[in-house]
C-alpha cells in the first residue's frame, strides 16, 4: 500500500471526526433547530395565506404554496447560508478551538471539509423534509395533486443556492477577521444579491442609462437572480411570471438552458468560492 493510499481512509476519518465535533456543537447552538424552525415558519405561513386560486396557471392549492414558499426562500437561503458559515472560522479562532483542534493529529483540510459539509446539510436536509412533507400533506390530508416535477426543480434550485451563499460565507469568514466587518460583509452580501433582481436591475437601468446588455449580464452573474429564473423557467413564459429579465431571457436561451444556467452557475460560484477559501485558510495563521 502506498502512501497516498494509506492517507485516504486516514483523511477520512480525519474529516468524519471534525464532522461530528461541528454537528454536536450545531445542536448545542440550536441553530440547526432556528433553521429547521425558520423554514417551517414559512411554510406555515403559505398554508395559511396561499390555498386559493394563483394567477399562474395550473398552480392552485398546494401547488400555490409550494410556488409562494419557493419565492420567499430564494430571499431566506442566501441568509441562512451567510450566517451559518460567515462567522464559524472567526469564532474558532477567537475562542481557541483551532489552536486545540490542531493539536491533536487532525489537519485543516479535514477540519475545513468537515466544517464545510456538516453545516452545508444542515441547510439542505432540513428544506428537503419540510418539502417533500408539505407535499405528502397536500396529497394525503387534502387529496389534492402535488406537482412533484416543480418540487424537484425547486429543491435542486434551492440545493445550488445555498452552495453559492455556503461558499461565499466561508470566503468571508476566512479572508475577514474582524467580527464587526464579517457581520457588514454578510449583509451586503445579502443585499447585493436579494436586490439586484428584476426590480433592482430595472431601477439601475432607468438611473444610470446603462446598456441593456450590461443590465442582464448582472442578472446572470447574480446567482439569486439565475435561480428565480431556473425555478420559473417550465411555468409559462409570460412577463407577468417571468419579470422583465426573466422572460428577455427565456426567449433568448430557452426554458431548459435557463434551467441549467440557475443550476450550475450558483454551484460554480460556491465551488470557486469554496475553494479560495480553502486555500486561504490552508495558508493564514490560526490566531
Amino acid at each position: 500500500m502506498t502512501a497516498a493510499t494509506a492517507a485516504r481512509p486516514r483523511f477520512a476519518r480525519q474529516v468524519l471526526a471534525a464532522a461530528r465535533l461541528d454537528a454536536a456543537e450545531i445542536l448545542r447552538s440550536r441553530w440547526l433547530l432556528f433553521c429547521a424552525g425558520a423554514y417551517a415558519l414559512l411554510a406555515v405561513v403559505f398554508v395559511l395565506v396561499g390555498l386559493r386560486e394563483s394567477t399562474v396557471p395550473g398552480f392552485t392549492g398546494i401547488g400555490r404554496v409550494l410556488l409562494s414558499m419557493c419565492h420567499a426562500l430564494l430571499l431566506l437561503l442566501p441568509l441562512l447560508a451567510l450566517t451559518a458559515l460567515g462567522p464559524v472560522i472567526g469564532r474558532a479562532r477567537e475562542d481557541g478551538t483551532l489552536e486545540l483542534l490542531f493539536s491533536h493529529p487532525l489537519s485543516r483540510a479535514a477540519w475545513f471539509v468537515g466544517v464545510s459539509l456538516t453545516r452545508y446539510l444542515a441547510l439542505v436536509v432540513p428544506l428537503v423534509v419540510l418539502l417533500v412533507g408539505l407535499g405528502l400533506y397536500g396529497q394525503l390530508a387534502h387529496g389534492q395533486a402535488v406537482p412533484w416535477p416543480f418540487m424537484v426543480r425547486a429543491l435542486v434550485v434551492s440545493a445550488a443556492l445555498l452552495a453559492a451563499f455556503a461558499g461565499v460565507g466561508l470566503c468571508i469568514s476566512t479572508l475577514v477577521r474582524n467580527p464587526a466587518r464579517v457581520t457588514t460583509y454578510i449583509v451586503l452580501a445579502w443585499v447585493v444579491g436579494v436586490a439586484l433582481i428584476d426590480f433592482g436591475l430595472i431601477g439601475v437601468l432607468l438611473r444610470w442609462r446603462l446598456d441593456p446588455q450590461m443590465v442582464f449580464t448582472l442578472a446572470a452573474i447574480n446567482p439569486v437572480q439565475d435561480a428565480r429564473m431556473a425555478l420559473l423557467s417550465g411555468l409559462e413564459a409570460d412577463l407577468a411570471t417571468l419579470g422583465p429579465v426573466g422572460f428577455y431571457l427565456t426567449h433568448r436561451l430557452g426554458a431548459d438552458l435557463l434551467y441549467l444556467l440557475g443550476v450550475l452557475w450558483p454551484a460554480l460560484v460556491g465551488v470557486g468560492t469554496w475553494t479560495a477559501a480553502f486555500v486561504a485558510f490552508r495558508r493564514s495563521d490560526l490566531v
